[in-house]
C-alpha cells in the first residue's frame, strides 16, 4: 500500500492529540455535572469524546479522499443522533440510577473523585474507540470491496440502532406500558438491539480503516463489543431487573440478549 508505512509513522505523534481532545472535552462535561450534581451527563458527551479524537486525527492527518470522507461522514451522523436521542431521553429526569448508585459508593468529595473515575474513564474508552479514524485518516489508498462492506455494515448498524431506540421510545411514551416489559418488533429478537447495531458500526468502521491498512485498531470494535456485553451494557442494565420486573424473566428464557434471532417459547 503506497505511502502507508510513511504515515503510519507519524501516528505515535498524533495519537496523543486524539487523547488530549477527548479529555478536554471530557473536562468540560465533568464541570457541567458538577453544577448540575448529575454525573450521568457524560452519557450525552460520549458520542462528541469520540468526535473530538476524531476531528483532533482529520485536522493533523493528510488523507482527504473517499475513504477519510466516508469515514468522517459515518462518525457525524452516529454521533449527532446518538447525542440528540440521550439529551431528548434523559432530560428532566436528574441523574440516571446507575450513577446515583456510583455516587453513593464513593462519598465524600464523589464531585472531585467523579473526573477520575467517570469522566476521565469515559475519555479514555472513547480515545481507544477512535483508533480507526486514526488509520482512516492517514492513507489515501483507494476503497475497494472491504471498505464496501465496512460502509454498508456501518450503515446497516445506525439505522438499525436508530429503529431499536425510536420503537423504545414510542413504548415508553405510552402510560398504559408502565411496568410491562418491551418485547416488540426489534426487541422481540433481541433483548438489546440498538447494542446489536452499535457493534455492527463500530466494526464497519474498522473494515473501513482496513483497507487503509490499519487492521490493528480491531482493538476499536473489540473494546466496544466488550464494553456493550459485559461492563456498561447488557450485564449492568440486568443485574437486578429481573427483581424489579418478574416478567423480564420470561423475556430473558426466550429471547436473545444481544444477536437478533427468533424467539422461543420461554
Amino acid at each position: 500500500m503506497t505511502g502507508a508505512g510513511s504515515s503510519f509513522g507519524a501516528l505515535p505523534q498524533v495519537a496523543p492529540w486524539g487523547l488530549a481532545a477527548s479529555a478536554s472535552l471530557a473536562l468540560v462535561a465533568w464541570a457541567g455535572s458538577v453544577l448540575r450534581r448529575d454525573a450521568s451527563l457524560v452519557d450525552r458527551f460520549w458520542s462528541a469524546l469520540i468526535g473530538a479524537a476524531a476531528l483532533a486525527y482529520a485536522l493533523l492527518l493528510p488523507a482527504t479522499g473517499a475513504r477519510a470522507g466516508w469515514m468522517g461522514a459515518l462518525l457525524l451522523v452516529w454521533a449527532l443522533r446518538l447525542a440528540v436521542y440521550i439529551s431528548w431521553r434523559n432530560w428532566g429526569h436528574g441523574e440516571d440510577r446507575r450513577y446515583r448508585a456510583i455516587r453513593a459508593r464513593n462519598q465524600p468529595n464523589f464531585a472531585l473523585k467523579s473526573l477520575y473515575l467517570v469522566f476521565a474513564l469515559q475519555a479514555l474508552i472513547a480515545w481507544v474507540v477512535a483508533t480507526p479514524f486514526l488509520a482512516g485518516f492517514a492513507v489515501d489508498a483507494p476503497l475497494g470491496a472491504v471498505d464496501a462492506l465496512g460502509a454498508a455494515l456501518a450503515v446497516f448498524g445506525i439505522g438499525f440502532e436508530a429503529v431499536a431506540d425510536a420503537q423504545m421510545a414510542r413504548f415508553k411514551a405510552d402510560p398504559a406500558n408502565r411496568g410491562r416489559v418491551m418485547d416488540r418488533g426489534l426487541w422481540r429478537l433481541s433483548r438489546h438491539p440498538n447494542y446489536f447495531g452499535e457493534a455492527c458500526t463500530w466494526w464497519g468502521l474498522w473494515l473501513l480503516a482496513c483497507g487503509a491498512g490499519g487492521w490493528w485498531t480491531v482493538v476499536s470494535p473489540l473494546a466496544m463489543t466488550v464494553l456493550l456485553l459485559k461492563v456498561s451494557g447488557v450485564v449492568l442494565l440486568e443485574k437486578d431487573i429481573g427483581e424489579r420486573r418478574p416478567d423480564y424473566r420470561d423475556y430473558v428464557a426466550r429471547t436473545n440478549a444481544f444477536i437478533p434471532w427468533r424467539p422461543g417459547k420461554g
